[in-house]
């Protein structure tokens, strides 16, 4: 009677419990047991071994015929006896591999004599004997109601008690159990199906179960980091399209989070007509901005260049770096790229005489870029407004004295004020070659006693005019990275990542020092920008996500380096909202910080167990599956880790399609 009554408050305590599906399925089993319908029951056997973290199961193969296969990688559910004296539970088991029985060398010895004597028919006893076997089987640990709260699911990694083995019963699950197991720990906030659950390669239809749909809370990787790892086209591009396109769609109400994709091969901001593949772009072009290094015909976007004109402050700290990254080290190039120039807003508040000698230096850097062959427009930098005192536009305004002693020596007459780049660029020209000869000459003293030229105006025109060497030529090779038209475009992505939108880097036609620039440059500009609203308060529930492909072109293996910013991302990331995706071939590539570092995991087919045991010792979950990761090889087939599983789902991803439902990816990915 008391047990009767423990079951009964037990039943109804649960009853609001995802468990109590659990109760329904053992209710059924029982009465199919009953009645003897032993190909309609999921019981696939008993406990021969049981441990904290293994289980030898005994089965027989008319219980594995009945439940369509127990392949390698496979759940199954092991329920005590007398579950009516407990708590409703289930300890979740994984198929690892084929175990020995007591008396396997017996069964043996009968195989080798049937064969020997090629006996065509077994008779009923020995055809008994022969089919059973035995399965190793990891514990991954217990699903049961959570004690302070009977309505909720709680699942924990380890396992309350171990009793003896004849204690127990292991049953393979339903649809709504296998649902439960894969989607029951996921949170319930801004859930996205990814795909649907796949526990072997092998499709033959007798195996083949109801697709149970696999389920990912976008919370797991707001400010988080995210691995794809595996061989090229397999997929890994299309669940990292999926992703973005879960980000996008949690945040259609908020615009909370921004997303920046770095995009090496073109695939997220153009389709491709050949395979029928949309791209990001096209599903969502209400809310995603294009950058392109190479406009496409039928993508709009913006140039992805810098105006290396009109940001003269962030213009020449640039191409600093791009010198300093070639080595170009000559004194005379150091001291040009280590002149702080002043941004053009600046300017604006400066006294008539400061705004001069400013105006004049940002003067000397334009003709520098203009000697070096940079386009400009000059309309656009009129409109800038850098003249004082009503002077021409490209007027440095040196005074008479100096004008006329410059081109007195250079053996000319005295023109105009230059209006004109090209006429700066002459004017220079004869001033610097002045300067260098007469470095005594009284022109070369302003009216108020002062020199005419500061060290760095002079910095400034010895790169512009060098006695030795190339100077402005030597630049030559950055063209590639500046428009005329171009605006300052990591403020407008900064801005655009604000306001909840995806913005895609088309890099397609770069090479891979151009995508590293453009990778590092905007990357630090994030972390900078998310590092300055968190010092003022200013972060909220804004988040931005980053995503690299070809991460290993990108990320420093070194383990050394701790202040790149790949590095602090790894490090701070979460703290400044920052999340990353990032996807590559091999776990080994990369940086061991970052990787240990990584919250959630998406694998694919690796073809090495060197990888795969690297991926095994910095995720602790993937030990064991090792040997399924290197022999499974379909496209979209994924083992998945992510912050609310406690254990690697394997996956079949969906093919992203922009406009029809999403399918199940195909091996045409």
């Amino acid at each position: 009677m008391k047990q009767n009554l423990n079951t009964l408050v037990n039943n109804v305590a649960t009853h609001e419990n995802p468990l109590s599906a659990l109760r329904t399925f053992l209710d059924l089993q029982e009465r199919l047991e009953a009645a003897k319908q032993v190909n309609n029951m999921r019981f696939v056997g008993y406990v021969l071994e049981l441990g904290f973290d293994t289980a030898k199961i005994i089965t027989s193969d008319p219980y594995k015929l009945a439940v369509g296969g127990i392949p390698r990688g496979s759940y199954l559910i092991m329920v005590p006896n007398n579950r009516g004296n407990l708590p409703i539970h289930f300890t979740l088991l994984r198929v690892t591999g084929v175990a020995t029985t007591p008396l396997s060398s017996q069964v043996q010895q009968t195989y080798f004599e049937l064969h020997k004597k090629s006996m065509p028919e077994l008779d009923m006893w020995t055809q008994g004997e022969l089919q059973w076997g035995a399965l190793d089987c990891d514990v991954l640990g217990m699903f049961y109601a959570n004690p302070a709260d009977l309505r909720s699911l709680s699942f924990s990694g380890d396992v309350n008690n171990v009793v003896s083995a004849h204690r127990y019963s292991v049953f393979s699950p339903d649809d709504s159990l296998l649902k439960l197991i894969v989607n029951g720990t996921v949170k319930e906030e801004q859930q996205f199906q990814i795909g649907h659950l796949r526990t072997m390669e092998n499709q033959l239809s007798e195996v083949v179960s109801t697709k149970i749909p696999v389920q990912i809370s976008m919370k797991d990787f707001k400010g988080c980091r995210t691995a794809m790892f595996g061989k090229t086209r397999l997929g890994k591009s299309n669940v990292v399209k999926l992703i973005a396109q879960g980000m996008i769609e949690a945040t259609t109400s908020d615009n909370s989070v921004g997303q920046l994709i770095f995009d090496v091969n073109g695939e997220y901001a153009n389709d491709n007509n050949q395979d029928g593949s949309k791209s990001l772009r096209s599903a969502y072009v209400n809310r995603t901005n294009v950058y392109a290094l190479t406009k496409r015909p039928n993508t709009p976007s913006k140039p992805l260049r810098l105006n290396f004109y009109e940001q003269p402050d962030s213009g020449i700290e640039i191409l600093g770096s791009m010198l300093q990254q070639d080595n170009q080290t000559s004194n005379y190039i150091r001291s040009f790229y280590s002149v702080q120039l002043p941004s053009i807003a600046d300017i604006v508040d400066l006294s008539e005489g400061d705004k001069t000698r400013a105006i004049r230096k940002i003067q000397i850097y334009w003709a520098t870029l203009k000697k070096a062959g940079f386009p400009a427009d000059e309309s656009r930098l009129k409109r800038l407004g850098l003249s004082s005192r009503n002077a021409k536009h490209f007027n440095p305004q040196f005074n008479q004295k100096l004008r006329n002693a410059a081109f007195s020596f250079a053996g000319r007459e005295v023109p105009e004020a230059p209006s004109t780049l090209d006429e700066l660029v002459r004017e220079l020209d004869i001033i610097a070659e002045f300067r260098r000869g007469n470095l005594n000459n009284e022109a070369l003293v302003s009216n108020s006693g002062n020199a005419m030229f500061d060290p760095n105006d002079i910095a400034l025109l010895e790169f512009f005019n060098p006695t030795s060497g190339t100077g402005p030529a030597v630049l030559r090779s950055y063209i590639n990275y500046h428009a005329p038209d171009a605006g300052d475009f990591v403020k407008d992505i900064l801005n655009l990542l604000d306001i909840g939108r995806t913005v895609i880097l088309d890099l397609g036609n770069a090479t891979d020092e151009i995508r590293r620039y453009f990778s590092e440059m905007l990357s630090r500009a994030v972390f900078t920008h998310q590092e300055e609203k968190f010092v003022n308060n200013e972060l909220d529930n804004h988040y931005i996500q980053l995503y690299f492909e070809e991460a290993h072109n990108l990320f420093p293996v070194d383990d050394k380096d701790v202040t790149g910013v790949y590095a602090r991302f790894a490090k701070e990331g979460a703290k400044f909202h920052i999340g990353m995706i990032y996807s590559t071939q091999s776990p080994s590539t990369i940086n061991k910080e970052l990787l240990a570092q990584t919250e959630n995991f998406f694998v694919g087919h690796l073809s090495s167990s060197d990888e795969t045991k690297s991926l095994s010792r910095v995720q602790i979950a993937f030990s064991g599956i090792e040997n399924d990761i290197l022999k499974a090889k379909t496209p979209g087939y994924m083992r998945m880790l992510t912050m609310s599983h406690r254990f690697v789902i394997p996956v079949q991803a969906n093919r992203f399609e922009a406009s029809a439902p999403i399918n199940e990816l195909t091996s045409e990915v």
